[in-house]
């Protein structure tokens, strides 16, 4: 497979705060949440090329095509009380939103749609605490590559813009408006 454009050698460099490390690449995994172990910081992130078991809302499955989507898990140590933790899936839906542009937007509780097609999506799983955020972005697949029988019509970043998108700057924006939303979510506790 060769360097990833998701390796730490690429996208360490870019990151802007403490999401994010320490940061871990695997080329392939079943899911990167399950690659985030029990006594690891704050900040500790999982990429993939490749998820064989990915996972959505509802147990749905989340498909991917190696190497043209940002699959990554983010840990979280929250201070807050555990009953406001579900008010992170929308504060990650809005980071990612923000990172990408293009026109995205939030569907409640954790859908990021541009004109009501699904370009991400954002899988939190919580236990005593910590929680997981498990995010997935359609970045470079062909229209002919991405599953035609979704429960929400499904996009990309190059389906919409036209253009390749480069994966290691996307990742480190996401993460550092993340960061940026995280920390004002923690100021109102």
């Amino acid at each position: 497979m060769g360097v990833s454009d998701l390796s730490p050698e690429l996208v360490i460099p870019l990151l802007r705060g403490r999401l994010g490390c320490p940061y871990r690449f695997v080329a392939e995994c079943p899911s990167t949440q399950r690659e985030i172990g029990e006594d690891e910081p704050e900040g500790a992130t999982v990429s993939t090329d490749h998820q064989t078991a990915g996972r959505g809302r509802l147990g749905r499955v989340w498909e991917d095509t190696p190497g043209r989507a940002v699959l990554f898990s983010v840990l979280l140590r929250p201070t807050a009380e555990m009953v406001r933790w579900p008010e992170l899936s929308v504060v990650a839906g809005e980071a990612v939103a923000v990172a990408v542009g293009a026109g995205a937007s939030v569907s409640h509780p954790n859908d990021v749609m541009i004109d009501d097609r699904k370009v991400a999506g954002v899988l939190p799983e919580a236990t005593s605490g910590r929680i997981v955020l498990g995010i997935g972005v359609n970045v470079n697949q062909r229209a002919d590559e991405l599953p035609p029988d979704a429960a929400k019509p499904p996009t990309s970043l190059y389906v919409e813009l036209g253009h390749e998108v480069e994966r290691a700057p996307l990742l480190a924006a996401i993460l550092a408006e993340l960061e940026r939303g995280y920390d004002a979510w923690l100021g109102v506790s």
